[in-house]
């Protein structure tokens, strides 16, 4: 999907579309330095287990997500945000619709 236009006033809840059974993602800035990116889970869709060089922010816009971190479980609702470490394996699942958007911002050695 493309990315947000700059300069463009928008909403997260409206900028990216639930779809069956998929797990929708739409650019809102992409950069040598990080990226911020909107997600839209259906029920039943998740990120498996990985790891990445970086910490990373979760930020749920619509509905509840269990975000796991080193086997840790975590529910978040609309509003909340959690950091993820790290190098520290994660996962995300949508145990029902949900919208969160990710930001990540690079270290320079990386």
């Amino acid at each position: 999907m493309e990315s947000i236009e700059k300069g463009m006033v928008f909403n997260y809840k409206q900028a990216v579309q639930y779809a069956n059974e998929a797990v929708v993602s739409r650019t809102i800035i992409k950069k040598p330095t990080g990226n911020i990116t909107l997600f839209a889970f259906a029920q039943g869709q998740e990120l498996s287990e990985h790891t990445a060089p970086f910490d990373a922010l979760v930020n749920v816009v619509d509905g509840k997500a269990e975000i796991i971190i080193d086997g840790k479980s975590n529910h978040l609702k609309e509003g909340e945000s959690i950091l993820m470490p790290a190098s520290i394996p994660h996962a995300v699942k949508a145990n029902e619709d949900f919208k969160m958007v990710l930001i990540m911002i690079k270290e320079n050695n990386q």
